[in-house]
């Protein structure tokens, strides 16, 4: 006997589902103007059977090539290329920009007077399961861009300045963890995702779309 789909985690029905609306999708059984309605509800959504209901009508299901192109295309980005355990970033009246793909060490120290950092990991290869941020932040200010569903603990401390986390908790234990740490004074440090799964979803949703035709 099958288990009630509304005893089951929701997230795991929403991924399901979100999954045969992209298969569908590619293969041109849907528009891109269903699939955008239909992805919507499905992600927004916290009712198991609003959830189901957006692909009872779809008959095909999700193959080896749709779970491969997943994996390829959406899981974090893991590197076991040698990388150095820390890295300084410095800026003094100036700003550094770290983004694209690059390997995220153990460590990165950021010190930040009257200047900034822009450190992105959307794109960047985790090299070890948690990286530690420690930020002085002085009259300045740092953004810190994640992917979500990366794990991100803030322990940083703020005197007339603020730091804010506007990332979502996350439940996989298998994902990166980035912990934030320092102190901010008369600055400010935000954190926050830069592109969300919905926005993931549609990119590979095109992508598998393109590389069927």
């Amino acid at each position: 006997m099958s288990v009630p789909v509304t005893d089951r985690p929701i997230d795991k029905v929403r991924e399901e589902v979100v999954d045969q609306l992209i298969m569908n999708y590619a293969h041109g059984v849907i528009s891109e103007a269903a699939f955008e309605r239909r992805l919507n509800i499905a992600m927004e959504s916290q009712d198991h059977l609003e959830i189901v209901d957006q692909v009872k009508d779809l008959e095909l299901k999700v193959d080896d090539n749709f779970v491969n192109s997943k994996k390829e295309k959406l899981s974090f980005n893991h590197s076991a290329r040698p990388v150095e355990d820390e890295v300084k970033i410095v800026n003094v009246l100036a700003g550094n920009d770290r983004s694209g793909r690059w390997r995220v060490p153990k460590k990165i120290k950021i010190f930040s007077l009257m200047g900034g950092s822009n450190i992105d990991f959307t794109d960047a290869e985790f090299c070890h399961p948690t990286c530690t941020i420690d930020v002085t932040c002085i009259m300045g200010g740092d953004n810190i861009y994640v992917p979500e569903g990366v794990n991100v603990v803030s322990k940083a401390f703020a005197v007339m300045g603020g730091i804010e986390n506007s990332t979502p908790s996350s439940l996989d234990r298998n994902a990166p963890t980035i912990i934030i740490e320092g102190t901010v004074v008369m600055g400010g440090v935000s954190i926050k995702v830069k592109r969300t799964m919905k926005e993931k979803f549609q990119a590979f949703a095109k992508s598998f779309k393109e590389m069927l035709q």
